[in-house]
């Protein structure tokens, strides 16, 4: 029957039905065939106690927060302030736009909204320095990975509420994965902007201390938010609380840009994108439950005993599953899927729970941009009015790139523990 409920999960997947479905109703099927004497209300339990969780109220808050300054004046500052320490060096427009999305990840973990945040701002300063089409669609795009990377992170938050694993010293570890990620693209920019001669802007004549005044109160939110977290003044959900009370203060009341109806609007968009989320993770729950009284990680460890793969080959393996999922569903969907029955042989193995986790976001990052189903690529196609297919072809070295980051980062574990391990040791 097992194989038959696998076959039926897939046969969903391709042809096309909802995650919420490719996720629930093998679920409920193996519930049915396998473990029948389980009573019915149990999965009702699972569902609605899977998402039960304190820790998740970040999400909502981080989600909010994110639509509240791609919507205003917020990430505009930020940007205006890197620009004028990089735009007219070469390649300054490329830096600005990484640097940009590492800055608006910093507040609010959401690569869908730094994609659309960033691409209006600096899709047609890329074209106008000289970068080509492709590549700054590809640019922008695989910048907004550095969101779900730096702090705070959404895809960090569902990985520890998954696993029990400390969101705190997972997003430190996010810090420095990001960083190196970050300067990765960095070095892509400046590879290119040396090739064809492209990327430099003017430099700024507006004075260093009039730019700084006004990026003042957008600073203030990355300041309050990973100053709180990592002094241990408040939780990360306090602290997305608190982004999304400083957004709507700083954007009605100090920029002057959001209006009631704004407001009603972004607030319908954000509680779409977490109503879309927390299905996603009820279902992720019940899943989760069977994969655990189905021992299927032990079923995988004895596996990987008889085949006597060790750390790097078990590391080897998840990245290709991570790699393989990103190309066909949603990032998330693969998270819950694949996390329940790896995350346990990880630990049999001696991996570090937070080297474990930026592993799988960095896959999570990869799985953003992959063709043929990256949502980035969708994201930007709708935001900037551009076709999938020029994107894509922009996305290949950037990909390129992300897999060298991947390939170091699972190999050098300091990358992703160093930090952590210094403000924990």
């Amino acid at each position: 029957m097992t194989p038959v409920i696998i076959l039926i999960a897939l046969t969903m997947l391709v042809c096309g039905f909802e995650m919420l479905l490719v996720l629930g109703v093998p679920a409920f099927l193996t519930k049915a065939f396998l473990f029948p004497r389980i009573p019915d209300p149990v999965l009702i339990q699972k569902l609605v106690g899977g998402i039960n969780v304190s820790t998740l109220l970040a999400i909502p808050f981080f989600i909010f927060a994110a639509e509240l300054m791609a919507s205003g004046q917020i990430a505009k500052r930020l940007t205006d302030l890197i620009k004028h320490f990089t735009a007219h060096r070469l390649g300054g427009i490329g830096h600005t736009t990484v640097v940009g999305s590492m800055a608006f990840g910093s507040v609010s973990g959401s690569a869908p909204a730094t994609v659309a945040a960033m691409g209006k701002l600096m899709y047609p300063e890329l074209r106008k320095t000289g970068f080509s089409e492709k590549f700054s669609l590809g640019l922008i795009v695989s910048s907004a990975e550095t969101a779900l990377l730096i702090p705070p992170s959404i895809t960090l938050i569902i990985y520890g509420w998954m696993t029990g694993t400390s969101i705190t010293g997972l997003f430190i570890g996010g810090l420095g994965v990001g960083i190196t990620l970050g300067l990765a693209f960095c070095g892509l920019v400046l590879f290119e902007s040396i090739r064809k001669g492209v990327g430099k802007g003017e430099k700024s004549k507006i004075p260093f201390t009039k730019t700084f005044k006004a990026a003042s109160w957008a600073l203030g939110l990355p300041v309050i938010i990973l100053g709180g977290i990592y002094s241990g003044l408040f939780t990360p959900t306090e602290a997305a609380a608190i982004s999304v009370v400083y957004a709507i203060f700083v954007e009605s009341c100090i920029y002057k840009n959001l209006t009631f109806s704004r407001l009603i609007s972004i607030t319908e968009r954000a509680s779409i994108s977490t109503t879309i989320i927390f299905i996603l993770l009820a279902m992720g729950s019940v899943l989760s439950y069977f994969v655990t009284i189905a021992q299927v990680p032990v079923l995988i460890t004895n596996f990987l005993t008889d085949i006597q793969a060790g750390p790097i080959t078990f590391l080897m393996i998840v990245n290709i599953a991570f790699f393989i999922a990103g190309m066909f569903i949603d990032p998330n969907s693969a998270l819950l899927i694949l996390v329940p029955p790896l995350y346990p042989v990880a630990l049999t193995m001696g991996i570090d729970p937070i080297h474990f986790g930026e592993i799988v976001c960095l896959n999570i990052c990869i799985g953003m941009i992959t063709p043929p189903f990256g949502l980035d690529i969708f994201v930007a196609s709708s935001t900037l009015d551009k076709p999938v297919m020029s994107i894509i072809q922009g996305v290949w070295p950037f990909l390129f790139i992300n897999i060298l980051v991947l390939i170091l980062v699972t190999y050098v574990p300091g990358l992703a523990t160093f930090l952590p391990g210094l403000v924990a040791p």
